[in-house]
């Protein structure tokens, strides 16, 4: 397939919005963890920041090989940071409201929808690196397949989990690890394979 040429001051827009959404990432996590009741989940989570702290440190370094500076603020990374930060409320504000289920209901939703725009990011900087030319298109496609399976197992794993721990609090029996999390899903795929499945996982 033919390289295209793409526009550099939306991809740069892009990358600053995607630095962004690792920079809050961390503290979303961080707060989902002291919502966390599950154990599994807790430590599910521990990972992901882990991880997350790990995509920050790459996405650095793309913006040092790319002379970007990673403290300008764009219009697109001021809203990725309100959003961020109105995630962050919400938990806490959901934790001292004192149901501790309802709170760790509140995380697994925060983290789903943060890690769909930081999976949607990574899916953006994929598609440059795959379809771009010259150094740039490498040095995205370097941190691309450090970073791409990670994303995939984060927004899939957590979803699956706030939708098991929404059926047992309805009252439903729930498949808790999720389905998701026992099969290795990784790819949008497989996690609707998991969730078909979940039955007979009962």
């Amino acid at each position: 397939m033919a390289k295209s040429k793409y526009d550099e001051a939306q991809l740069h827009e892009l990358l600053y919005q995607a630095l962004e959404t690792e920079a809050g990432g961390i503290e979303i996590y961080e707060t989902a963890i002291s919502c966390a009741r599950n154990s599994d989940l807790k430590e599910e989570w521990q990972g992901y920041l882990d991880e997350t702290k790990t995509h920050h440190k790459t996405l650095l370094d793309v913006f040092a090989k790319l002379g970007l500076d990673p403290e300008a603020r764009t219009p697109g990374r001021k809203v990725v940071a309100h959003i961020g930060d109105s995630l962050v409320k919400a938990m806490q504000m959901a934790r001292e409201e004192g149901d501790a289920d309802a709170a760790q209901l509140v995380a697994g939703e925060c983290v789903v929808l943060a890690e769909t725009k930081d999976h949607l990011n990574w899916e953006l900087i994929g598609h440059v690196a795959e379809h771009g030319s010259g150094d740039t298109a490498k040095i995205l496609k370097e941190a691309y397949d450090a970073v791409g399976q990670d994303e995939d197992h984060h927004l899939y794993h957590t979803a699956g989990w706030t939708r098991e721990l929404w059926i047992g609090a309805l009252g439903f029996p729930a498949v808790v690890p999720p389905p998701e999390e026992v099969k290795n899903v990784e790819t949008a795929i497989g996690a609707a394979r998991a969730e078909h499945a979940r039955g007979e996982m009962l």
